[in-house]
């Protein structure tokens, strides 16, 4: 059974700068720990990433998988789910929702559903899900802040 966990961060950036990052797959490795390669292997008509094949090390966990991609029209909305098990998951299911603020920043709520092909004892797995979902978030957010102080 899968639990679902949501954390949420705000990020100084316009929700079209933080769907920019999210969406620029090829970069991943450049700025999350875990991701060492993440290659788009089928695009939708407007370019955007359908399916993305992803190779994880994070230490005790390492995987590669392949998530399918939907995005809202706007892009507030970005999901994603696994396409087939792999070595370490039975399923995943994940979304950002990205809700912009008044004074120009960005709420990233970040919500993700995981069931592993390994057997872990609750408490430790949800233990690893916040420290995947906190790292998650916080590297997003020096990863957008950094690019938009470089601009």
């Amino acid at each position: 059974m899968a639990d679902t966990s949501t954390q949420s961060i705000v990020v100084g950036a316009s929700p079209e700068r933080v769907a920019a990052v999210i969406c620029d797959f090829p970069r991943y490795p450049e700025w999350t720990e875990a991701v060492r390669q993440a290659e788009v292997i089928e695009e939708y008509e407007d370019g955007y990433a359908s399916q993305v094949r992803f190779t994880i090390d994070a230490g005790v966990m390492a995987d590669e998988y392949v998530l399918a991609y939907e995005y809202a029209e706007d892009i507030s909305r970005i999901e994603w789910h696994l396409v087939a098990p792999s070595k370490m998951q039975k399923s995943q299911r994940g979304s950002y929702d990205l809700v912009g603020n008044p004074d120009g920043t960005t709420t990233v709520t970040y919500t993700l559903e995981v069931e592993l092909s390994v057997g872990m004892l609750g408490m430790f797995r949800r233990k690893a899900e916040k420290m995947i979902m906190d790292a998650a978030l916080k590297q997003l957010k020096r990863r957008v802040e950094a690019l938009g102080a470089a601009h």
